[in-house]
């Protein structure tokens, strides 16, 4: 089982500052808790370290926190958009 680091989380955000990465993932944990869906594949483990998981993987930054999808419905409208635009169906995909 992989383990989840501060460092790997730091690396992503390009940020040495541990209290910004706090920041950013409070931000994620709330909208988490408000109905937004995950960006990575779900597994056994406590939201927070979830929500880590997100960061390390890159699904989350500073960069676009604030665009995600607060709630579910915003995520499938979001999708069904995507779906929309060729374009955006390569990123959506990625995600």
């Amino acid at each position: 089982m992989a383990r989840i680091t501060v460092e790997d989380c730091l690396e992503k955000i390009g940020d040495d500052n541990r209290f910004s990465l706090v920041h950013l993932a409070v931000e994620r944990v709330k909208q988490r808790r408000q109905g937004a869906l995950l960006l990575i594949p779900p597994r056994k483990n406590k939201e927070v370290v979830m929500v880590l998981r997100e960061i390390a993987a890159g699904a989350v930054t500073f960069d676009n926190i604030l665009e995600l999808p607060k709630h579910e419905e915003e995520q499938k409208s979001h999708d069904a958009e995507a779906e929309k635009q060729p374009g955006k169906q390569a990123e959506v995909e990625a995600a």
